[in-house]
């Protein structure tokens, strides 16, 4: 069963950075997607960054410009680097990789808290 183990998270005011990791127990050639999605309290989980195994990424609007996903192969880790953080960003990070063959996994999640 592929794993995929998360960190970074933490406590950060405003404005500052954070750079979660999440590194995968399986070689990541055989990924589709990559990608971080976060769930604030009593907000439905959403895509905040994702990155296809041909390198091409995408962001929600709202980290657009702030957020920067990239992959490391050799690694087998897929990082979010976050800047400009606002207290909205708050919320648990999920990592999740679609792989080749149609099956998906999650991580267990990492809290980011941006204080005002």
């Amino acid at each position: 069963q592929v794993q995929l183990v998360e960190s970074g998270g933490g406590l950060v005011q405003a404005g500052g950075s954070l750079r979660l990791s999440c590194a995968a127990t399986r070689n990541i050639f055989s990924s589709v997607v990559m990608a971080w999605y976060r769930q604030a309290p009593e907000k439905q989980r959403e895509l905040v960054a994702g990155i296809t195994n041909a390198g091409s990424t995408n962001y929600a609007d709202s980290v657009k410009g702030r957020f920067t996903i990239s992959r490391d192969n050799a690694k087998n880790t897929v990082r979010l680097q976050m800047n400009s953080l606002k207290p909205e960003d708050t919320g648990i990070y999920y990592c999740h990789v679609l792989w080749s063959g149609g099956f998906e996994s999650w991580g267990q999640g990492t809290q980011v808290t941006v204080s005002s």
